[in-house]
């Protein structure tokens, strides 16, 4: 039986330039609709084994950018592209890791700080349900539900001795009696706007053997920043990608380009619809695989 202030707690990882402040705030909207769908007990339609309620937690990326990260530089630099780069120097912009090359395969650069960080929020603010992230978050929450399932050591190590990259050390802690990953694995995982790390074979290890836990992904149709096919290519490296036959589909559209619809009412319901049966508190089956929702532009949300 759930403790009465059991909560539904979700990690939330920011994407590239951001921060756990700035996605805080643009994700007020979903924070607020998924408040109301998940409320505490004893209101309407709150989750038996969640009695709590639900809590987010928002950690920062550990590398802070500056403009050389984020817009280009040289002769082919516009204006508007050293405006942007002036934003950049003075706002909130921190990454997961740094991308390397300009073509695939691409190699991510302090992807190890990166998880470090991931894991100490783990370890200091968990245990969590799930892990939510857009965009580079997005891949990042892909990778944390990799990391967390049982036989993914022993896959990395496997890869390592081809050449493949380590098993993070900051996901292994050593209680003095037997080396154990830092967090149970997670029961979901959501990628808004995210992708496969890259086909470089240095990342293999995340994606083969297919990532198992249940994965969400909502995907921009005119997304100009993060390409479906990269998109697609995360959906692939999981088991069941699309969905379950009668289940909830875990492929959605939104007819915009690279945000994350927050306050989108088909989307928060698609999100809604994937929780409530990854955690078996749905009453009933519905959605069936891969699919558009259609919502009106005056409905969405503003792009980020």
């Amino acid at each position: 039986m759930a403790t009465p202030d059991r909560k539904l707690r979700i990690l939330m990882l920011h994407g590239f330039t951001q921060s756990g402040h700035s996605f805080e705030i643009k994700t007020k909207a979903l924070k607020k609709s998924l408040d109301k769908h998940f409320p505490p007990a004893p209101k309407p339609g709150h989750l038996k084994h969640y009695p709590g309620g639900l809590e987010l937690v928002y950690p920062t990326a550990p590398i802070r950018l500056d403009a050389h990260d984020v817009v280009p530089s040289g002769p082919n630099a516009t204006e508007a592209d050293s405006r942007r780069g002036e934003q950049v120097e003075e706002s909130e912009s921190y990454g997961w890791w740094r991308r390397k090359g300009d073509s695939e395969p691409y190699s991510n650069e302090g992807m190890e700080r990166g998880f470090e960080t991931i894991a100490s929020t783990l370890q200091e603010s968990g245990p969590f349900d799930g892990v939510l992230g857009f965009s580079q978050g997005g891949a990042a929450a892909g990778m944390v539900a990799s990391l967390l399932e049982p036989g993914r050591r022993e896959a990395f190590e496997k890869a390592q001795a081809k050449g493949g990259m380590r098993y993070p050390d900051s996901f292994v802690k050593d209680s003095g009696y037997i080396e154990e990953v830092v967090h149970p694995q997670m029961k979901f995982a959501v990628s808004y706007s995210g992708f496969g790390a890259s086909t470089n074979d240095l990342y293999q290890a995340f994606y083969e053997p297919k990532i198992g836990t249940p994965m969400l992904h909502v995907i921009g149709s005119v997304d100009t920043v993060v390409s479906e096919e990269r998109s697609l290519r995360l959906v692939d490296s999981c088991v069941g990608g699309k969905g379950l036959e009668g289940g909830v589909s875990r492929v959605v559209y939104h007819p915009g380009g690279h945000f994350l619809p927050s306050s989108g009412k088909p989307y928060v319901a698609a999100l809604v619809a994937f929780i409530r049966e990854v955690l078996g508190e749905d009453g009933k089956g519905g959605g069936g695989e891969g699919g558009k929702v259609e919502e009106r532009v005056e409905d969405m949300d503003v792009p980020f």
